[in-house]
């Protein structure tokens, strides 16, 4: 059973930089798209960033021009770099696989961006 394990999360003041990572636990099969997801208090979880099997990338306007989704040259892990941090970007942040079988889920890391 493969298994996605998140760091880099913490807590940074506003204008700070982090970067957070997803490794896997095992090498994955015919993926689709590889994803950072967030959910703030009190709002829905969304998608911040993903990445296509082709290398294609899409942001939330939310973090456009501050975030950047990458992966390793194995394609076992994938990381989000946050640049710019805002109070808004507090979050619970989990990574995402999508195969043509099924998803794959970081169990979540915290980013808290407070004064």
């Amino acid at each position: 059973q493969v298994q996605l394990v998140e760091s880099g999360g913490g807590l940074v003041e506003p204008g700070e930089s982090l970067r957070l990572s997803c490794a896997a636990s095992a090498r994955i099969f015919t993926i689709n798209t590889r994803a950072w997801y967030r959910q703030a208090p009190g709002k829905e979880r969304g998608l911040v960033a993903a990445m296509t099997g082709d290398g294609h990338t899409r942001y939330a306007d939310s973090v456009k021009g501050r975030f950047t989704i990458s992966r390793d040259s194995t394609g076992t892990t994938m990381y989000l770099q946050m640049n710019s941090l805002k109070p808004d970007d507090t979050a619970v942040y989990w990574c995402n696989y999508k195969t043509i079988l099924r998803e794959y889920w970081g169990q979540g890391t915290q980013v808290t961006v407070s004064s």
